[in-house]
């Protein structure tokens, strides 16, 4: 069996399923802006487009590789990541600055242009011959790669800080869950048959398909029903609080349950203080 073209053909359906998914949900956008629904569906449609370039054949391998210092190079994953990995940055940005009317361009700008720097650095990285050379690439993108870590958690958490708590707490868990699976990729590149070859094409195969269905799908998800619940508390789907009872288990408050608990807390100090 092409356990390759297996893990591929079934990221390629996951990426369907999610770009349908986040279609039907934006027909109720419950608060959350009609465009994050559109760049979250756009996000697993281009990616599903790359991923299907590596199981259609070429001349000698599948379209979207080419063999390069004697191992294959799958450069069709570089251009799914040039697009969707910045517009992730967009969709993580557009929540830290969810309640602000005015939207902090310059700064998401920045995060997504040093984002294709990262990409590029990581592509140059894995066309090169000369093994110094391909880790000096490496590790200009992985250089770039903490700035944009930075931005995550220095101005862009700044931004939802500066607004409501509800606001603050789930950008804060999100946050952590995008920052999780995006510091798995280099892990995973420098490992793998492009870096120090711990394990071979198979394992890269199957953990470069696994991740980006988690890190796209996945955080567009729990995003879009997070900001829903976030906007409109009180008319949550079933979908929705099913949603939060994952969360839940994952470690994370619900959106929902925050208010409430707000509330309660207050019930309780007023309560207190006619005691007094």
């Amino acid at each position: 069996m092409d356990w390759q073209a297996l893990w591929h053909w079934l990221y390629i359906a996951g990426m369907a399923i999610g770009a349908i998914h986040f279609i039907m949900l934006g027909r109720n956008p419950r608060g959350v802006p009609r465009y994050e629904y559109l760049v979250a569906a756009f996000i697993p449609i281009w990616s599903g487009l790359a991923y299907l370039s590596m199981v259609l054949p070429g001349a000698e391998l599948e379209q979207g590789k080419i063999e390069v210092a004697g191992q294959v190079a799958h450069f069709a994953r570089y251009i799914d990541w040039i697009v969707t990995t910045p517009l992730l940055l967009l969709a993580l940005s557009w929540t830290a600055m969810h309640r602000l009317h005015k939207k902090d361009w310059t700064l998401i700008a920045s995060l997504m242009a040093t984002q294709v720097i990262v990409v590029v650095c990581g592509l140059v990285a894995d066309l090169s011959v000369i093994p110094w050379v391909r880790y000096l690439w490496y590790i200009n993108g992985v250089v770039a790669f903490f700035v944009v870590l930075a931005g995550i958690w220095g101005p862009l958490r700044a931004k939802a800080s500066s607004q409501d708590s509800a606001l603050s707490s789930f950008y804060t868990k999100i946050a952590t869950y995008f920052t999780v699976l995006w510091v798995c990729y280099p892990i995973v590149w420098i490992l793998g048959p492009s870096g120090f070859r711990v394990f071979g094409q198979t394992v890269d195969t199957f953990l470069f398909c696994l991740i980006p269905l988690f890190s796209k799908v996945g955080f567009s998800f729990l995003d879009l029903h997070g900001l829903r619940n976030l906007s409109s508390p009180d008319t949550q789907t079933r979908l929705d609080e099913s949603v939060g009872g994952v969360m839940r288990m994952m470690g994370f408050a619900t959106v929902v349950a925050q208010p409430r608990r707000s509330q309660a807390q207050r019930k309780t100090r007023y309560l207190s203080g006619g005691m007094r």
